[in-house]
């Protein structure tokens, strides 16, 4: 872009800018003016019209031109100046010419201001002097920068309309951030900016429908609302505002909180209906939600608006660095200062660190770092005194093993984020801007680098501002606090954790922090129920696993024993110990007694759980070799994880960090993986969970893999880890497979005990499940004479009762194939005992399972085949089926499966004698019966499929020896009975006369 004909006339700025043509568009050239006032852009007007809460290009482009080449834009004084210097005949000269210059805008204009000026009592004869455009502001003026407030209005509009998605989430938390930059410039527009942002946000047409339906708005647009309400809480704050400033936000605060759409507090308009839950008779929390005030996004801003900056001791702390107390006050308790003097601030700890980031925020930023000292030196007195308290206490709270909460409002997941304010109030004054930390756009950020700058005045002079940062991250998220109501309160405390955590890990740990960190480590475990890591908790309050993962890996390579013990310590989750008592919350909005059934409302268990089992996995990983350690974390897990899906992730993680793939296994890690593996099993038995065949699979693998003893330990105890169909189907099974023998290189007398264990098993499960496992204990037992005929007997017992005949089927053939013929007829003809095929069941599943049967019977002989026929009688009424296996029956002759000991006599049977006579009778009458069923609700375009069943029903009849005398006896019969249907009994005569 190029800038042309720039002139300044005392403090507006003009000129025209051109943008090159390129090679869709041709060049293009704009008309700028700005004013501006004490280095601020006070109004632009561009030609371009284009709409923006940011310049566009071109008043861009002029500003730098202005900024960079000065010398080059000619400087002349105001106008009105310019016009006290001419006489009268130069005014009116200079008059006509820019009348002649501009007679079609300006000549309507002029005459009207000429007739106004002519006439005496005009309003613009009653002001003195004249407006001059170019003059600036005067002195006492408001100093703000140029804001477009329908294009602000606009933008918001249309940013909230998307739904908060993720462009315009970013673009909205812009919008926040530019706020925050008018704010620490002292641009009074930035109270300006977020109100016209508050309007449009009260204004969104789905606040009134989340309403009425009562469900929770989206994650992004409460963190938003969150952002609203904080930046209201440091607007108020500005030390330096005007009272009535302040009376007009409080009225504007209260009004925007009295609507029936201002979202609440503590995330949804839900908790306003009864919750479900909250409705149980043993709980007091419904009556307690209606008695407690609605608290809106705005209700702390609204509370801000009553604190003031007059203090003398707060002025004074934030004035000077070397404020101390006079040394002959030292002796007594003071409640300004410590006992080495120091200034303390006493407030309620999120409104003390909300002053902070106001005054942060407001650009005072060495005043915002000396409160945020002040307020750590009173936290840490504040412990110091909990851990002598406790002392007192501590023999009582372990024996009742229950303890009471004192921070009913917690620190993590506040909506003013205290923590977070306070790290990183005190971790900007120590942070190395170097060009190599800057964020260039490309990949990762690169973390922050800082360096340690003492702190005046602290008794030890290791102490600098990066070790307090820390030391408060750590009190903030060590302090024992309930677990907030309704899901978005607790997410945020998660979230919360997270983003402190995230920030924790930038730190680079040097002998200074490594020794705030293990001290403040060690209060934590030692400071009773004011830390969420102390030896006794309260049911309800916030685990710790996300923080004790942080210290854990932060600590190990230092002090591992300090680590481990804070870890096992964290790994407690008391709201699933159900046999935990409730201890009184010490404040009657929590004073709960409550039976198990508060943790449904703990909406995010779940995630909770998960971060459970992180922990015990970096513990699991890092005690790697270390049997003692092992031992210790097994423990802890056990005892304490009460997922089962959980403790298997557990397994198979421990499983394959023991077995890297370039390295010999960890044995001790092994065995831990397998133990686990083994709860698993034994928890999911009776319950039954959708992994179980992977579970189980797994567990053979992992067993397989620490060895022969745990092979044969797991088949010797399966019945606590296994049902009988995976014990002898998946356990069993796997472990005779060649893989298995191979994998573990097993010797003879090795590989027979696995295989008697095996067989053991085997018969167990099909004494307890034989319709399951018969089959695979058959099997598994084939090798060993007496376990097989053992098994063998269990099938023919469990037969006449626990069988169906398909199970029967099954067996009987696999008999067959391994060379038991007889054994096979024998269950063959039990399972004919349990069918029964009805004359339409023509295509039946069976039906193969028959004619097998009735082949196996005739291929051994008369004898067989006379004992199967009567079963087969009375099984089956299905015609097709009965006339098929007489026509197998009279093809060839019995008796051709060569039993030892018996001839063939080559003869084919005669269907006139037994056993023979009984089965073609018994298929005679099938087909008689059927053909009467057939035809009581016949239908026409079934006549040519019942013709041919007649034929089909001819050729056995002629197998009789007066059959055809029978069968003419039969179609006369039809003929008879069914003379109605005239069509069909015309079909009948036509083919059989």
């Amino acid at each position: 872009m190029s800038c042309l004909k720039i002139g300044l006339t005392g403090f507006h700025l003009s000129g025209t800018v051109t943008e090159p043509a390129t090679s869709s568009e041709p060049e293009v050239t704009h008309k700028v003016a700005i004013s501006f006032d004490r280095c601020k852009i006070t109004s632009v007007t561009c030609g371009c019209g284009n709409k923006d809460i940011f310049y566009c290009a071109h008043v861009v482009a002029l500003s730098l031109y202005r900024i960079r080449k000065p010398e080059q834009v000619k400087l002349r004084l105001p106008i009105s100046e310019t016009l006290f210097q001419m006489n009268r005949d130069q005014l009116q000269k200079l008059v006509q010419y820019l009348i002649t210059a501009h007679h079609t805008e300006v000549l309507p204009t002029a005459q009207k201001l000429a007739d106004e000026i002519l006439s005496s009592n005009s309003e613009i004869n009653q002001v003195h002097g004249a407006p001059d455009p170019t003059a600036g502001a005067s002195i006492d003026d408001d100093n703000c920068w140029h804001l477009d407030e329908d294009q602000v209005r606009e933008q918001v509009k249309q940013f909230l309309s998307q739904g908060g998605y993720y462009g315009s989430g970013k673009q909205l938390n812009s919008m926040f951030a530019k706020v925050r930059e008018m704010l620490r410039m002292r641009d009074s527009n930035g109270a300006r900016m977020l109100t016209l942002i508050t309007e449009q946000f009260m204004a969104d047409p789905r606040l009134s429908l989340w309403r009425q339906q009562g469900t929770g708005m989206t994650d992004k647009c409460r963190q938003l609302w969150d952002e609203l309400g904080a930046l209201w809480v440091c607007v108020v704050l500005n030390p330096h505002c005007k009272s009535e400033e302040k009376s007009s936000w409080l009225r504007q605060l209260k009004k925007w909180g009295e609507m029936d759409v201002c979202p609440l507090e503590d995330g949804n308009y839900g908790s306003e209906l009864p919750n479900i839950t909250n409705a149980l008779p043993q709980s007091n929390l419904s009556q307690d939600s209606l008695a407690r005030p609605r608290r809106t996004v705005f209700s702390r801003a609204v509370e801000a608006c009553d604190l003031h900056w007059q203090d003398s001791h707060l002025q004074r702390i934030i004035s000077s660095e070397h404020y101390m107390s006079p040394a002959y006050q030292r002796e007594g308790e003071s409640l300004l200062f410590n006992p080495q003097g120091l200034p303390l601030w006493l407030d309620h700890v999120p409104t003390a660190c909300a002053r902070v980031d106001a005054l942060r925020s407001h650009g005072y930023s060495r005043e915002a770092l000396r409160l945020a000292v002040a307020i750590i030196n009173t936290l840490r007195l504040q412990q110091q005194r909990q851990m002598d308290i406790y002392k007192h206490q501590k023999k009582d709270l372990l024996q009742k093993g229950v303890t009471s909460i004192t921070n009913l409002e917690g620190w993590v997941g506040h909506p003013l984020d205290p923590i977070g304010c306070l790290f990183n109030t005190l971790t900007e004054t120590c942070r190395v801007d170097d060009d190599s930390t800057m964020d260039t756009g490309e990949g990762e950020p690169r973390p922050p680098v800082y360096h340690h700058i003492p702190v005046w005045g602290s008794s030890d002079g290791g102490e600098s501002y990066l070790t307090l940062a820390l030391e408060v991250a750590l009190m903030g998220m060590g302090q024992q606090r309930i677990m907030p109501e309704g899901l978005y309160a607790q997410d945020k405390v998660c979230r919360n954790e997270e983003q402190i955590v995230s920030k924790l890990q930038e730190l680079e740990l040097d002998n200074l922090l490594v020794q705030t960190l293990r001290k403040q480590t060690v209060q934590l475990l030692e400071a009773g129920p004011f830390s969420g890591l102390g030896e006794v908790i309260h049911r309800e309050s916030v685990p710790m696993h996300t923080f004790a993962k942080y210290l854990f890996s932060a600590l190990l390579s230092h002090d591992a024993d300090l680590a481990y013990k804070v870890a096992l310590r964290a790994m407690r989750l008391p709201v699933l110990e159900s046999s935990a008592s409730s201890g009184d919350v010490g404040h009657p909005h929590h004073g709960i007694s409550i039976v198990p059934s508060r943790y449904p409302r703990w909406f995010t268990l779940g995630h909770l759980e998960s971060q459970q089992c992180e922990l015990a996995s970096t513990m699991l990983t890092a005690a790697k070799g270390d049997m003692l350690r092992l031992r210790t974390v097994l423990e802890a897990i056990q005892k304490n994880i009460h997922s089962s899906s959980l403790i298997f992730k557990l397994a198979q993680d421990a499983f394959k960090i023991a077995t890297p793939a370039d390295n010999p296994s960890d044995i001790t890690l092994l065995n831990v993986a397998l133990e686990l593996g083994l709860q698993v099993m034994r928890m999911t038995l009776s319950t039954l969970n959708w992994r179980r065949r992977e579970m189980v699979r797994w567990l053979v693998t992992c067993a397989t893999e620490v060895g022969m003893r745990a092979l044969v330990s797991i088949l010797q105890s399966w019945y606590t880890l296994f049902t009988p169909t995976e014990a002898t189907s998946i356990v069993a099974a796997t472990v005779m497979s060649h893989n298995t023998i191979l994998r573990l290189s097993l010797d003879y007398p090795q590989r027979e005990e696995l295989a008697s264990c095996a067989r053991t098993l085997a018969l167990q499960c099909a004494m307890k499940d034989p319709q399951n496992c018969a089959l695979s204990a058959l099997t598994l037992c084939e090798k060993d004479h007496i376990a097989f005929e053992t098994a063998y007997q269990i099938v023919i017992d469990a037969a006449s009762t626990g069988m169906t005949y398909s199970q029967l089927f099954t067996i009987a053939r696999y008999m067959e194939h391994r060379g038991y013929p007889l054994r096979s007829f024998k269950l063959a003809s039990l399972a004919m005992t349990h069918l029964n095929l009805a004359y339409n069941q023509d295509t039946h599943p069976a039906i193969n399972d028959v004619l097998w049967a009735c082949a196996l019977s005739h291929s051994l002989g008369k004898n067989e085949l006379a004992a199967i026929i009567p079963l087969v009688v009375k099984s089956v009424q299905c015609a097709t089926v009965l006339s098929d296996i007489l026509r197998r029956c009279t093809m060839t002759a019995p008796g051709l499966a060569g039993i030892p000991g018996r001839r063939n006599s080559g003869k084919l049977m005669s269907t006139d004698k037994a056993p023979l006579r009984q089965l073609l009778d018994a298929t005679i009458s099938a087909y008689i019966n059927t053909t009467h069923s057939r035809l009581t609700h016949i239908s026409p375009r079934h006549y040519g499929e019942f013709i041919e069943f007649l034929s089909k029903a001819r050729e056995t009849f002629l197998l009789a020896q007066d059959g055809h005398i029978q069968f003419a006896q039969f179609i006369d019969n039809l003929k008879q009975i069914y003379k109605g249907k005239k069509k069909l009994m015309m079909l009948v005569r036509e083919r059989f006369g």
